[in-house]
């Protein structure tokens, strides 16, 4: 039964179209009438310094632990503060001192705590989403208790928009290409393609036309932040092989901060995440409005 919590807990989260593994998780109104403001900003901050790691995650931990702080006690085991961490734990965790955290660093303080678990989470699975459920585990060892802190932290997630139509076919034409080769050039499905050739087939197959290159791309669709990735956006990279100060790759966001793309010469088209690859150029978003097939 615990199992079947967890992977059901795991099945809520990721239905979220990617939003869980974004740095722009919205919080949803339960989470805005649990945290405490000034808790949800310090959830928020301590998880951007573990790329993957889900502030909501961070707020599951401290709504099962002490209810946001609510209820912080030691424990029968000696944990302590708002996220119940043990004193030695916390000491593996607890530099460098956190803005605004006490110093020396305390696991009493709730900044200290909860920058204290991000780094405790991270270093057991939590970065770039490799593996929450083992990482919240490692935290402390009780399915039941992996798949309680998930649930919170799925229900502490604001529902992803969903992608409009275009954006789906998009995706899924650019999905079923994994293992073309790369070509340059290459605009044919089961022969080849480049990376800009494959973004404007995905679209094509939408019904919406946009241009045949990365930098044309770029310069013609309309930008979107960084940090409102949607499936079906356009993600460009650095550096532009011909025109200086435009991208010159370009790959289909497809949530959970990776991207299916045709890489390079002697790659295929593959799935890749975003985490290894240089930061993003930017962002475009291609819309039915762009532009429809005759």
């Amino acid at each position: 039964m615990v199992v079947l919590l967890v992977a059901a807990a795991v099945a809520c989260l990721t239905t979220l179209a990617g939003q869980l593994f974004s740095s722009d998780i919205m919080p949803s109104a339960q989470a805005l009438a649990e945290i405490p403001v000034n808790y949800l900003a310090t959830y928020q901050a301590a998880a951007a310094t573990c790329p993957g790691l889900p502030w909501t995650v961070l707020a599951g931990i401290g709504q099962v632990e002490t209810d946001q702080g609510r209820n912080a006690h030691t424990s029968s085991a000696g944990a302590v503060g708002m996220m119940q961490e043990l004193p030695s734990t916390f000491a593996e965790y607890a530099n460098p001192v956190p803005p605004g955290g006490a110093n020396p660093p305390t696991p009493l303080d709730p900044t200290d705590a909860i920058y204290a678990a991000a780094r405790d989470l991270c270093a057991n699975g939590a970065g770039h989403g490799a593996d929450i459920p083992a990482a919240i585990y490692a935290y402390n060892h009780d399915d039941s208790y992996v798949a309680q802190v998930l649930t919170d932290a799925a229900a502490y997630a604001a529902p992803a928009a969903a992608p409009g139509p275009a954006a789906v076919v998009a995706v899924n034409y650019a999905l079923k290409q994994i293992g073309t080769p790369y070509r340059w050039g290459g605009e044919i499905p089961g022969v080849g393609f480049d990376c800009s050739g494959l973004t404007q087939a995905a679209y094509a197959a939408a019904g919406v036309n946009i241009p045949r290159t990365s930098e044309a791309q770029w310069s013609a669709l309309p930008h979107v932040p960084l940090d409102a990735l949607e499936p079906g956006d356009l993600v460009f990279f650095n550096p532009g092989e011909f025109l200086p100060g435009l991208p010159g790759h370009v790959g289909i966001y497809i949530g959970n901060d990776e991207m299916v793309d045709a890489p390079h010469t002697g790659a295929t088209v593959q799935i890749d995440n975003l985490a290894d690859w240089p930061t993003p150029f930017g962002a475009a978003r291609p819309t039915a409005a762009t532009g429809s097939t005759p």
